[in-house]
């Protein structure tokens, strides 16, 4: 995998981004731990329709936190929902996450942006974060985000909490070995999780490609 400049030289991402991203990369190591039950990029695939149907279940917590219902979630009405629910995130929490997760960097979450922000939430193994799974009805989505985990660990051949192209490229060949194309077709899907182009994908870069891979984008109020 790459070094360890190659990870963190982001001009974008502070300290307690950083802080959290740590945070993520070492969850993602202790899961891998434990292995996965996912053996090949098609059986990925096959449960592209479970895992949408499960995802979009979060629509209703989604409408819960945008008080003003236009479509996005602001840091406001994040820290308000979470007043609400009595769930105790420290401010310099809620801001790394909502930071973390509005990746087009408009000040809003959009559903897609959410989608990550709850599994973040899900994943990481805090008191605050505990509360806010059973309060905000996180444990009705296990089954889809430990289904996320489990993809993601089986693309992470050497369970560092990161996934390089040579790691794609051979969890594609396993799936279709001597296809001509499984290259090519592994590193565009690469390219679509690594949203920063430092040749390194995080779990929170992969959820976003795989909001979009099951048809779950930024727009997803004007489709409908």
């Amino acid at each position: 995998m790459g070094g360890v400049f190659g990870r963190l030289d982001s001009t974008k991402r502070g300290s307690h981004g950083l802080k959290l991203e740590s945070k993520m990369v070492e969850s993602m190591r202790q899961r891998a731990a434990h292995g996965t039950s996912v053996k090949s990029f098609n059986t990925i695939i096959m449960k592209f329709p479970r895992i949408d149907e499960g995802l979009r279940n979060c629509k209703a917590i989604f409408e819960q936190f945008d008080e003003d219902s236009n479509g996005e979630i602001d840091k406001e009405e994040l820290k308000n929902c979470f007043q609400k629910l009595e769930i105790s995130f420290a401010e310099e929490e809620i801001s790394d996450l909502f930071e973390a997760c509005d990746i087009n960097e408009d000040m809003g979450m959009k559903f897609n942006e959410f989608i990550v922000f709850l599994c973040l939430v899900y994943l990481l193994n805090e008191p605050a974060a505990s509360e806010a799974k059973t309060k905000m009805g996180l444990g009705d989505l296990e089954a889809t985000f430990e289904t996320l985990v489990d993809a993601f660990v089986f693309l992470d051949k050497n369970k560092d909490g990161y996934v390089s192209k040579d790691e794609m490229i051979q969890a594609i060949n396993e799936s279709i070995p001597g296809e001509r194309s499984s290259g090519r077709i592994a590193i565009q899907r690469f390219e679509e999780m690594d949203w920063d182009k430092n040749g390194m994908v995080t779990f929170k870069e992969f959820l976003f490609a795989f909001t979009r891979w099951v048809g779950i984008g930024e727009n997803e109020d004007e489709d409908e």
